[in-house]
């Protein structure tokens, strides 16, 4: 079995660019939970392998729109 290689730096801060973005697209606990994934796998969990799920989340969640905060009742 092979050693896993680290992310380069331009993967690890599309990553964290996703993980903060994550919690203005899914605001509240979806969105944390998400973003705090995201940054324990930009940490350490490339090591793990198989980032195919991770990375089509990163995906997402750069390519998704942010909700109307105007169009909610509690926005000020």
């Amino acid at each position: 079995m092979s050693q896993p290689t680290a992310m380069d730096h331009h993967e690890k801060m599309r990553m964290r660019a996703a993980a903060f973005r994550a919690t203005r697209i899914y605001p509240g606990p979806v969105g944390e939970l998400i973003s705090r994934e995201l940054l324990g796998w930009e940490d350490f969990g490339y090591r793990l392998g198989g980032n195919g799920l991770v990375a089509g989340l990163v995906d997402h969640v750069m390519k998704a729109t942010p909700p109307d905060r105007s169009a909610r009742p509690d926005a000020a």
